[in-house]
């Protein structure tokens, strides 16, 4: 995988470069691999994580449809009134 340094910036194509190869799936394909993992333990793992991935579509699903409430959403920030005790 390349990644161009533009103008001697090398903390961008770093940057840049950690993006691409997280987007590949190499970080998590190299934690897998650091030990090896009985067959077993890898289809256990793989049913666990196609739950997960099921029960979260369902979760998706049902806030769309509204039948339950969907997360919280953080409004924007309000100016907060000068204190008398800072002086202000």
């Amino acid at each position: 995988m390349q990644v161009q340094v533009r103008d001697n910036n090398i903390d961008q194509a770093l940057r840049v470069l950690k993006k691409r190869l997280q987007r590949e799936g190499v970080f998590r394909e190299m934690k897998l691999r650091r030990h090896f993992e009985k067959p077993s333990e890898k289809r256990a793992r793989e049913a666990a994580q196609a739950v997960r991935r099921v029960r979260k579509e369902a979760r998706k699903k049902a806030i769309r449809e509204g039948l339950i409430a969907g997360p919280k959403r953080k409004g924007p920030e309000r100016p907060r009134a000068p204190s008398m005790a800072r002086g202000g």
